[in-house]
């Protein structure tokens, strides 16, 4: 399992080099500045697949350590209610001269439903339920608790150029592993979109974490470039963003990571 983890990883880099520049050189359909916006919109209203990955060099008070996370996530709609679940492929490493010690595989699965009580092509709102479950492969790759909570998700088009939003997530553990430690984890994601133009744009979308139970946070900024294609009826999404973390607290969290992803909406 191990190996086929890692090899993922190497596969979706071969990808990111060698598939998207030939996505780039296929023949392309005009894009409409709805279809631009709706592309970042967690909640557009249709059928979407993403592959988003997280590389993440440095952990706070972890001597020699460092993760990667690749996430799979299918999104569905059923009239006004949008179904997100999504599913990691994690591996943690912690290199140094007192512990030599890796392990990759299956993370928590997310699931999340929110009901769109507000479609417009200006302004989306939705709310609804948010679990996660203990299904890690290892210890290591996962709370070992199963998680229930609400997601509140708002985005607003305030003009063809800027698009903006945020999402909030709240989940508390609800039972798991006796001998793991409960959690009560706050998630805060701005969206930050600015067009350039030709499908091109700027964004900044970092996830703000605070476990309030154990008291320990991450808190990155997002600079990052993105570019929207169309080819016959399917919406390719992909970016790449840098994210520095301004504040961290606790060990094992992210000091900076790599976001790298290619949604598709079709």
């Amino acid at each position: 399992m191990k190996h086929q983890i890692k090899k993922t990883h190497v596969m979706l880099l071969i990808f990111s080099f060698f598939i998207l520049p030939c996505l780039l050189n296929a023949q392309q359909s005009e894009l409409t500045d709805e279809e631009k916006a709706r592309a970042n919109n967690p909640l557009a209203n249709i059928k979407g697949v993403n592959i988003q990955h997280y590389y993440r060099p440095h952990l706070n008070l972890t001597e020699g350590g460092m993760a990667n996370t690749t996430w799979f996530r299918g999104i569905m709609p059923t009239g006004r209610i949008l179904w997100r679940a999504s599913l990691p492929l994690e591996t943690r490493h912690l290199n140094n001269s007192a512990t030599n010690f890796s392990s990759s595989g299956i993370g928590d699965l997310d699931v999340m439903a929110a009901y769109l009580a507000v479609m417009t092509p200006k302004l989306t709102f939705g709310i609804g339920p948010a679990a996660t479950f203990d299904t890690a492969s290892d210890d290591a790759l996962g709370s070992g608790k199963n998680t229930l909570g609400v997601a509140a998700i708002v985005f607003a088009v305030l003009s063809p150029q800027f698009q903006t939003g945020g999402l909030v997530i709240w989940r508390a553990s609800i039972g798991g592993d006796e001998n793991r430690d409960s959690t009560s984890v706050l998630a805060i994601q701005p969206f930050f979109i600015f067009q350039l133009g030709k499908g091109l744009y700027f964004r900044s979308v970092p996830i703000w974490v605070f476990d309030v139970k154990n008291n320990y946070h991450h808190v990155p900024l997002g600079l990052g470039i993105g570019k929207v294609i169309k080819i016959k009826k399917v919406v390719y999404n992909f970016f790449v963003e840098a994210q520095p973390s301004i504040l961290v607290k606790g060990p094992g969290q992210p000091t900076f990571q790599f976001y790298a992803a290619l949604n598709m909406q079709f």
